[in-house]
């Protein structure tokens, strides 16, 4: 029998927020459940809040065995993956990268469009620019690629690395590709391999941990990334017995009970009352009350579901509203009107239920006229908490795909068919930066979006606007920080950051 190597699987810091050790990345953990199924030993370098990750990474495989490394990002991650592969290329030539996760995906949707289309464009650039962190690209749904990915590592020599090697799961057709049945079948994530009590996020005061119910939102809202990636479009939906197994085992395990569903979006399940029945069923089964908190579209939205939400143990709904501006949730194509974003909030207070609202500013058409209008209607609406964004044009987004560059200028331009307004936007590196995202840097927001009416610097300037004069009339306090855990050699090992164990102990932090 041949032996089965060692699989470390990384997760990158998110130097770009706030406090990034708050949500588990759940996907890395399903690929490691599945490795751990097929008899593989695996280790998780969780870099989630840690500020001298390399420090980690370098200190890992100077004293590790392991020959492959897989990562998973999204765009605003992919700088810190820079620095990861960097530091595994300084430490050995030998270990085999495997890069995976949204932004991987994204960037392949949006060559494969280009491809279509008969040319390469800035998508093959950004294609290209993967290969130069990672050896081997993953694509679209890891669980099952991981293995040709693997397969591909094991028969590789240098010319592999000069030449690059793409696993594309992203394809309905393909035997990698997931569907509602192999998804439900999986094994739950492996969040046994990480310091899963570490993590400090709570709805009200219970402690919450992530979930994922069922993956893909088929709308198709042109700021949204994934558009054209059939592993972000289709919905898939796992059983809900699975589940509520899945629940079960968390509660029992660590005691947790309160649960973030991290599905985009809970009311595009036609079994949504269903699943949120089988929710309370198993709360009654326990002898427990949960504390619950998802997504939710807002136009889909109705006092069934609120009902049935507030039964299962829902205390508050995130949704992405985005604009107060008909002009705007038009040319976005949210299909959306200001009228049913409302309805939806009195729904909501309703039953009780606390509503997060996320907007976005820098759209095509946005104006002055349009930020004061989302201005007032989070006021007029008297949300119970917001977050207010610069938007950014990711790959697999229209505004990204579908733009065209202004001559030789590094300024490219996105325009709304039926309306004729423009989006303006710079070519960013996204491996090398991030401040186009939102968070915590250090010198503010950076917009790297301009529209025929607002520069730059006037969507960073009423943005802030927003943020402070909307907290302050509806007196909702701005986010804590939380700074990042520093590693220190000294510790001997890599307690929560290369993990085997389950840790017992859930203490509120301070």
């Amino acid at each position: 029998m041949v032996e089965k190597k060692r699989i470390t699987l990384i997760i990158p810091p998110s130097i770009f927020l706030a406090d990034a050790r708050v949500f588990v990345s759940l996907g890395i953990l399903k690929v490691a459940a599945v490795l751990e199924k097929a008899k593989y030993p695996v280790d998780v370098l969780d870099l989630s809040g840690i500020s001298n990750y390399t420090d980690v990474v370098d200190n890992y495989f100077q004293n590790s065995d392991a020959k492959v490394a897989g990562i998973t990002a999204t765009t605003p991650q992919m700088p810190a993956v820079e620095n990861i592969y960097q530091t595994i290329r300084n430490v050995s030539r030998e270990t085999l990268v495997i890069l995976g996760g949204p932004h991987a995906t994204v960037v392949n949707a949006a060559r494969k469009l280009e491809v279509k289309k008969g040319i390469v464009g800035r998508a093959h650039k950004a294609y290209k620019r993967l290969f130069s962190i990672a050896d081997i690209v993953v694509a679209g749904d890891g669980e099952e690629a991981i293995f040709e990915a693997i397969k591909r590592s094991q028969a590789s020599s240098g010319k592999l690395r000069q030449s690059g090697s793409l696993v594309d799961a992203d394809d309905p057709a393909s035997n990698m590709f997931l569907d509602k049945h192999r998804l439900s079948e999986l094994p739950p994530p492996a969040r046994h391999l990480i310091d899963l009590n570490s993590y400090h996020y709570y709805i009200g005061e219970e402690r919450a941990t992530s979930l994922i119910m069922q993956l893909g939102c088929p709308w198709g809202c042109r700021f949204c990334s994934g558009r054209l990636s059939p592993s972000f479009r289709r919905v898939r939906i796992r059983d809900i017995d699975k589940v509520s197994s899945e629940i079960e085992q968390i509660y029992r395990d660590y005691r947790y009970r309160g649960f973030m569903m991290y599905d985009d979006e809970l009311n595009a399940n036609p079994n949504m009352i269903q699943g949120m029945q089988a929710m309370a069923n198993l709360q009654s089964k326990l002898g427990v009350d949960f504390q619950l908190r998802g997504f939710i579209k807002a136009d889909q939205f109705n006092e069934q579901q609120a009902l049935a939400m507030k039964e299962a143990g829902f205390k508050e709904m995130c949704i992405g509203f985005e604009s107060g501006a008909p002009r705007i949730l038009k040319n976005i194509k949210k299909q959306a009107t200001v009228d049913q974003n409302t309805r939806c909030l009195q729904i909501a207070k309703k039953y009780g239920l606390r509503v997060k609202a996320f907007t976005s500013v820098g759209h095509p058409g946005e104006s002055e006229e349009t930020i004061k209008q989302t201005h007032d209607w989070l006021i007029d609406s008297e949300v119970d908490d917001f977050d207010t964004t610069i938007i950014s044009t990711f790959p697999g987004t229209p505004y990204y795909d579908e733009a065209r560059q202004m001559g030789e200028s590094g300024v490219w331009v996105y325009i709304v068919p039926e309306t004729g307004d423009r989006l303006y936007s710079e070519d960013v590196d996204f491996v090398s930066v991030a401040e186009y995202y939102k968070g915590q840097i250090e010198d503010g927001y950076r917009s790297y979006v301009h529209t025929d009416f607002l520069s730059a610097d006037d969507l960073v300037n009423l943005r802030d606007w927003v943020e402070r004069d909307v907290r302050a009339r509806l007196n909702i306090p701005f986010y804590k920080t939380r700074a990042a855990i520093l590693y220190d050699h000294s510790m001997g090992q890599l307690p929560g950051y290369v993990y085997r164990g389950q840790c017992s102990s859930g203490q509120k932090p301070e």
